[in-house]
């Protein structure tokens, strides 16, 4: 168990939260799965996620999403076929099925919080490290750029900065053992925007 806390901040202020939790393996589907939740809520925005992944590999199986802007309530469903490096993307508004799209690919395609958490585990940390998060739209190379400190929870801390090209997403992983990512820029979907932790909490799933 594992939960992260971030501070949305948009032009400088707080526009509201977001709790990434880490829950391990669970059952979903008769298979056993990594399950990581999103939660991200703001002024007439929300943003509810149940990332299912591999337990192998950390790739992403299945998205469930439910969206609230501004009134405007949508259901998500990615379903990803790692063998076949494909993810079919259906939508519905109040239950009723409104159209499928399915993208392909010439690799598995990831999720953004797939990749954080594995990169945390099975990445390598060193300045001028460059790899690729292939993701339902669009591809994105990431590289690390140096090291630097960065204010999160109150204190500065020590971090990696990793950066897509173009730098659509900025990420700052905490240089300890666990390799927290302290700031995520780009995540949320909304123009402008950073997470910025401000709680940490190890074991704290039920």
């Amino acid at each position: 168990g594992e939960t992260l806390t971030y501070a949305i901040r948009k032009f400088g202020m707080k526009a509201g939260e977001t709790v990434i939790q880490y829950h391990g393996i669970v059952e979903d589907e008769g298979e056993s799965r990594i399950l990581i939740t999103f939660t991200a809520k703001g002024f007439n925005f929300l943003d509810d996620e149940k990332i299912f992944a591999d337990p192998q590999t950390l790739l992403p199986v299945k998205v469930e999403r439910d969206l609230n802007i501004f009134g405007k309530k949508e259901q998500i469903v990615e379903r990803y076929d790692l063998q076949k490096n494909n993810v079919t993307i259906r939508k519905y508004q109040g239950g009723t099925f409104i159209e499928e799209i399915v993208f392909t690919k010439e690799e598995p395609i990831d999720n953004l919080y797939c990749y954080i958490f594995r990169y945390r585990y099975q990445g390598r940390f060193a300045q001028g490290v460059t790899l690729r998060m292939p993701l339902p739209t669009k591809d994105v190379n990431f590289e690390i750029l140096r090291r630097e400190t960065i204010a999160a929870m109150g204190r500065r801390h020590d971090a990696w900065f990793m950066q897509s090209n173009p730098p659509e997403y900025q990420v700052w992983f905490g240089t300890g053992d666990q390799k927290i990512p302290l700031r995520i820029d780009g995540a949320v979907g909304l123009a402008k925007t950073v997470m910025v932790l401000e709680r940490y909490e190890k074991g704290k799933i039920e």
